[in-house]
């Protein structure tokens, strides 16, 4: 299991080292495993990442699993929010992520449940149609909202953040993976900025933990 740190990084740094941290879901490629990494605190036993400087929430318009278009500025503006880019053919950390996030949802009171917003960008948009979101986050929590749309839009929304993602493509057994980092970030409620990132790491109890603060805008 990897070591938990909390980290203090400039956006900056997290956007120069992007492009090492992407993960094919279920490839079992070692090769994809981030080549560097970037530490400036020693452990301090949290798995929240608290950023110098926070990101901005992207400028996204996608579609919801309604069918409907979803301005994700303005459905999540003044409320707590987590963001996370995946796809639902992915067999290990995308769902794994996903309920975490859920059990840990659960364990809030019912109205801090109502005030969390969680969206789910996929990051497979030809195979993931609203429908197909729509089934698979009802697995997971019926009130997460999944969004899918052009590819081009998805990826330079992730881009905002930090996190890359490719088309998804067939790996050497056949199989077709979505490649793509695996960051949860987290936006204030006081003003919409994403000051906190967890990786795959981050387990139900570490979500458990830190949601009553962040729903409140503190740090973890």
């Amino acid at each position: 299991m990897r070591t938990k740190t909390t980290k203090k990084l400039a956006a900056a740094a997290l956007l120069a080292t992007a492009a090492l941290t992407l993960t094919a879901c279920g490839s079992g490629d070692d090769n994809k495993k981030p080549v560097a990494d970037v530490s400036t605190e020693t452990d301090s036993g949290k798995a929240a990442t608290v950023l110098d400087k926070p990101f901005e929430k992207p400028d996204l318009v996608l579609t919801d699993t309604h069918g409907k278009k979803y301005d994700l500025r303005e459905e999540t503006k003044g409320k707590p929010t987590l963001i996370y880019f995946g796809y639902t053919h992915c067999p290990d950390v995308c769902p794994l992520t996903m309920n975490n996030i859920a059990v840990a949802k659960k364990a809030l009171p019912k109205a801090d449940q109502d005030k969390l917003k969680v969206v789910f960008v996929t990051t497979d948009p030809k195979r993931d149609t609203s429908a197909e979101l729509g089934k698979w986050l009802k697995g997971v929590d019926a009130d997460f909202t999944g969004l899918t749309g052009d590819f081009s839009t998805i990826q330079a929304g992730a881009r905002q953040l930090g996190i890359s993602i490719e088309p998804s493509k067939k790996d050497k057994n056949g199989k077709i993976v979505s490649m793509h980092g695996t960051q949860v970030i987290a936006f204030s409620p006081k003003n919409d900025a994403g000051y906190v990132l967890y990786g795959e790491s981050a387990t139900a109890d570490d979500y458990t933990k830190d949601l009553p603060k962040l729903l409140k805008g503190q740090t973890p």
